[in-house]
């Protein structure tokens, strides 16, 4: 099973005199993360290199500093925990002291991996979409079974009646079309 973050985090170390302050975030799209990082990039930083995944996307920049010592050790680091549909941004301020290749790969690597660590994590559950279409007669019926729930689908109205479409967690799909079929004695049409 897949993990994402709950919730923003930011982390900050000091490494041989420069400012290195990781700043990482769940999306759920390339936009989200695109936006993400584009909010909390500082352009006054000496470097912002970042890294996100969501599914089998992945991306990744080193923003300045030399090839491979930025984002992908940052990738690394979202990939090593499990995460997915996360995006890390690591700003940099140089202090004085050149930390070369290795330094630099361990520093970003190492930042980006402790932020992640402190992070806290939900499960990531995939979702599937359902859609039905309810008589007139039976609505009652399934808007009991919604509120018991606690959903709340998209509703749109058809001369048959009123089609109904929700996002439920994969594992609880044929529970609830079980559950549906019942309430409605088998009078409705699944999509």
């Amino acid at each position: 099973m897949s993990f994402t973050l709950a919730a923003l985090v930011v982390l900050e170390e000091t490494i041989q005199k420069s400012r290195f302050i990781a700043k990482a975030a769940p999306v759920a799209s390339e936009e989200e993360a695109l936006a993400f990082l584009a909010q909390n990039r500082e352009p006054e930083a000496t470097h912002n290199p970042y890294a996100y995944k969501i599914g089998p996307l992945y991306r990744f920049s080193d923003d300045g500093e030399p090839a491979g010592t930025a984002g992908r050790p940052i990738l690394h680091a979202i990939e090593a925990q499990g995460l997915d549909r996360v995006a890390v941004l690591v700003v940099r301020y140089f202090g004085g002291v050149k930390l070369g290749a290795g330094g630099l790969a361990r520093a970003y690597g190492g930042v980006a991996a402790e932020a992640l660590r402190r992070a806290p994590k939900v499960p990531l559950v995939e979702r599937v979409a359902v859609a039905f279409l309810v008589p007139f007669a039976e609505v009652g019926r399934v808007y009991a079974l919604l509120e018991a729930l606690g959903l709340s689908p998209e509703e749109t109205y058809t001369p048959e009646g009123v089609r109904f479409a929700l996002l439920l967690p994969e594992t609880e799909r044929e529970g609830f079309l079980k559950a549906l079929l019942d309430a409605t004695r088998g009078q409705v049409a699944l999509e």
